[in-house]
């Protein structure tokens, strides 16, 4: 099994940056793909951004696209995501999670092919 804990939420003003982290423990997460995604009040879970084991490749919703920045560290069995010119739509609970489809290329969107999910951290942009 792995647990995936995310810290680095919090209150904002609009405009601010957060840096969220999520850290993976009980197996190696070797050759997971990995993601972050956020579910606002009334809305879906969607897929914010995500990125393949290597790091090598990536994805990142329209929406945040040069605000928003994944990375891993597979060393530290760690994943972030910088969050810069946050805005109040941005506003949601943001959960990271992990697919443990060996693979190091693959990017995963769909949230349906998730195995393991963080308790997930409350991000809030004040206008």
């Amino acid at each position: 099994q792995v647990q995936l804990v995310e810290s680095g939420g919090g209150l904002v003003q609009a405009g601010a940056s957060l840096r969220l982290s999520c850290v993976a423990s009980g197996r190696t997460i070797s050759g997971y793909a990995m993601g972050w995604f956020r579910q606002a009040p009334g809305k879906e879970r969607e897929c914010v951004a995500a990125i393949s084991w290597s790091g090598g490749n990536t994805y990142y919703q329209d929406s945040v696209k040069g605000r928003f920045t994944i990375s891993r560290d597979n060393a530290k069995n760690t994943m972030y995501l910088q969050m810069n010119s946050l805005k109040p739509e941005d506003t949601a609970v943001y959960s990271c999670a992990a697919d443990s489809v060996w693979s190091t290329s693959r990017v995963v969107t769909n949230r349906g092919s998730y195995d393991y999910w963080g308790q997930g951290t409350q991000v809030t942009v004040s206008s």
